[in-house]
């Protein structure tokens, strides 16, 4: 056993220098071949001469790649034959024993060897696949596998691999295209295998290195067929990076490769969507001296773009011109028609144009409906909503859920919560089953109206019938909570949404914040505010606002302007609402003299002044006792072109009465009812109060009898100051009179009686 083993190294040693002899002069024989062959021509089988140059030329690079028959030793010379002797005689267990002690030198090998035997490939590939999936390819194992695959029109299968290939961390997209360049010619390969290659960039949304790829390809001489480029430009001009496809619709001109419909489709879009519209005409007659002619797709692109940037009349003049080029308006092209109507508030002559459709026999689609629906809803037109929900059921047009949900929410926002409900049961007997967005729609609808009970029956159905909650559900419920003072519940939903996995977002922690802030509750919505800064969403100028507000209307001012400091130590700067809340506290506790300040600052700023700012200044001196000063303030707002309102003149009246001057308090009405506005009941209470709490009971009644004259019902208020008058004057008969009367009208007396 030992002497018959000894020659084997001195054998071994003949076979590799003969093998690498034979190659050198094969390869020396085809190097000078190809360098007296004719330049590549890119438009001659897509650049086969040049795919055999590159072949010969990688070959004799050594840095270029790995080639097989140069590193295969005899052992895998031997493997290699075993592989391929037990591939044909169908023995998958000692395949599987041979595979594990294979390399991707061997691979290579036998992949080469099966050019002619496309099954016994696809045998070993799949063998490969399913007993090793781990195995360690090199580019030309994985490249000699895509050929096989894609010569076998396994094409998924081909572009899996592809995928492995690119996403391989260090290869770049020239190793990938000249590895597939060398093992073309031994695989027996065809050139779909370079359009996959583009394809399968553009399919896993790689586009930089598609293009790169491509280039790649082109620099060797190599042209994809104009589908591949298709792809690619497509590709690009749908993710926005039109200048990008530009650059390579360039260079597939300058390529010589035909162009068809579908680029010039493609590239109408591109002008499109890059508002570039005007620049088509020039674009088309370049395109028509190629050959190649717009088609009804081009037209509907063009109309579509004028009816998005508001040319209707282009867009009619254009559907106009079709008939000319013997094409006709599709559906689509109605369709565009009637979005950029109603997107421009013409909904009747939309609908003149979906009576056109239906005269020249074309049926309008769930689409065309739903267009019309949504220009109603948007009116709160629910009328002619109905009319067109019928009228697509007439036409025996399916509604589908954008349908329902939008009758849903018309009738949600307007308080018709019982329609929207039967709309919601129709849609369920349609066998429509509703999603997210519709149970929020329908849960928004409760909210807005107050019905919290059944908005939270609504979300356990929600979460019944397997739909998740998201953030805008939550926010919803959220607003509808707070909004009804219900903060514990409030309090509960936002831990569940936190336990349920749901990140709380800038709408929820304003929503909480201000909820909290309008029940006083301060410490909470601070621990909230400084809980979203730890989570890193930012605070807006409406978040500080909203604290500010919260401190201010408790007093507690020196609070309120840290929040002021932190704000603008934040760069987010006051608005003309953040001032006029901060003069309306300073106000209220009487600092007449700090809330001038700020309104001068605000002025300096370029903010204009509101008549709700004007009106806290007013009260502001009001409450100090000052009404002259107030008055004065009303001759400032007068210049200023602010024209005064009911609550400003009821503020005046208030001060000159709390100063028991009747006098400058009627002449305030006389200036009142002059500048247009009628004393409304809160005017008249004031009055009569001020009359009351004076013993002049027989004003104030004279003051009641008036105000019913003129049409302002008394309320609860107006009594209860009648009532105090009387009993300050022990006339506890007129005192009870006014009761009963007060019991009639439906008022109950509080504790101030």
């Amino acid at each position: 056993m030992r002497r018959s083993s000894s020659p084997m190294p001195t054998q071994r040693s003949f076979f590799q220098k003969s093998t690498l002899r034979s190659l050198t002069r094969k390869t020396s024989s085809l190097h000078t071949k190809t360098l007296f062959s004719s330049a590549p021509n890119p438009n001659s089988s897509y650049g086969i001469r040049a795919l055999q140059t590159l072949e010969t030329s990688t070959i004799l690079n050594p840095s270029s790649g790995e080639n097989p028959s140069q590193s295969m030793s005899l052992s895998d010379s031997f493997l290699t034959e075993k592989i391929l002797l037990n591939l044909k005689q169908g023995k998958p267990n000692s395949l599987r024993d041979l595979l594990f002690r294979s390399n991707s030198f061997v691979v290579v090998e036998v992949l080469y060897r099966c050019r002619d035997n496309l099954q016994l490939g696809q045998r070993f590939i799949d063998l490969i696949a399913s007993n090793w999936p781990n195995f360690k390819h090199s580019q030309q194992s994985f490249s000699a596998m895509i050929h096989i695959l894609v010569r076998s029109r396994r094409l998924p299968d081909a572009q899996a691999v592809i995928l492995r290939m690119v996403r391989k961390s260090g290869v770049s997209r020239f190793q990938i295209v000249e590895s597939l360049i060398l093992t073309y010619r031994n695989c027996g390969s065809n050139p779909l295998v370079f359009d996959l290659l583009v394809r399968t960039y553009v399919q896993a949304r790689k586009l930089r290195e598609g293009c790169e790829a491509f280039r790649v390809l082109k620099s060797k001489g190599v042209c994809v067929s104009i589908n591949a480029c298709n792809s690619l430009l497509g590709g690009l001009v749908k993710v926005g990076w039109v200048d990008y496809a530009w650059e390579i619709y360039q260079e597939v001109v300058r390529s010589g490769i035909q162009m068809n419909v579908y680029t010039l489709n493609i590239m109408v879009n591109a002008l499109c969507k890059d508002h570039k519209i005007e620049n088509t005409k020039s674009f088309l007659s370049d395109m028509e001296e190629k050959g190649v002619s717009p088609d009804i797709v081009t037209y509907n692109t063009l109309i579509n773009a004028y009816c998005r940037q508001g040319f209707l009349e282009e867009a009619f003049e254009l559907m106009g011109s079709m008939s000319r080029k013997g094409l006709k308006p599709c559906l689509f092209t109605y369709n565009a028609i009637i979005n950029g109507l109603c997107k421009q508030g013409k909904y009747l002559r939309a609908k003149g144009v979906l009576n056109e459709m239906l005269k020249i026999g074309l049926s309008p689609d769930t689409a065309t409906y739903n267009i019309l629906l949504g220009e109603c809803c948007r009116n709160d037109n629910m009328m002619d909503a109905e009319r067109i929900f019928d009228e697509m059921s007439c036409q025996g047009v399916v509604p589908d859920l954008v349908s329902f949900g939008a009758l849903i929410g018309l009738f949600s926002k307007n308080g018709r919560l019982d329609q929207a409900l039967e709309y919601f049961r129709d849609m369920n007997n349609a066998g429509l089953a509703p999603d997210n967005v519709i149970y929020t729609i329908l849960i928004g609808g409760y909210c807005r109206n107050g019905v919290m009970s059944e908005a939270l029956k609504m979300r356990d159905e929600m979460l019944e019938q397997g739909c998740i909650l998201d953030v805008v559900t939550y926010n919803t419920i959220l607003n509808g909570l707070c909004k009804e003072k219900m903060l514990f519940e409030a309090d509960e939903l936002f831990a569940e949404m936190i336990e349920r996995g749901v990140f709380p977002d800038f709408c929820t922690f304003t929503t909480l914040i201000s909820g909290y802030c309008k029940d006083g509750n301060m410490n909470k919505a601070v621990t909230l505010f400084e809980m979203m800064i730890q989570r890193n969403i930012k605070p807006d100028v409406v978040t500080y606002n909203t604290l500010i507000d919260g401190f201010c209307k408790g007093g507690e001012m020196e609070k309120g302007n840290e929040l002021w400091n932190d704000m603008i130590s934040r760069r987010i700067y006051p608005n003309h609402i953040s001032y006029g809340i901060l003069i309306n506290g300073y106000c209220n506790m009487g600092c007449v003299s700090e809330a001038l300040k700020l309104w001068d600052e605000m002025v300096e700023k370029g903010f204009e002044a509101t008549i709700i700012t004007c009106n806290s200044l007013i009260k502001g001196y009001c409450r100090t006792g000052n009404a002259v000063k107030a008055d004065e303030f009303l001759s400032i707002m007068l210049l200023k072109g602010i024209a005064p309102d009911g609550i400003t003149y009821n503020t005046l009246i208030n001060g000159s009465i709390k100063e028991e001057n009747m006098d400058r308090a009627f002449a305030m009405i006389n200036k009142m009812e002059n500048s247009g506005l009628l004393p409304d009941a809160i005017t008249y209470n004031v009055i009569l109060n001020g009359f009351s709490r004076q013993g002049r009971m027989q004003e104030a009644e004279l003051t009641l009898s008036k105000m019913i004259e003129r049409g302002v019902n008394p309320d609860r208020s107006t009594y209860t100051s009648l009532i105090n008058g009387y009993v300050t004057q022990n006339n506890l008969k007129e005192a009870f009179r006014v009761h009963d009367e007060m019991l009639q009208r439906g008022f109950v007396p509080d504790d101030k009686f």
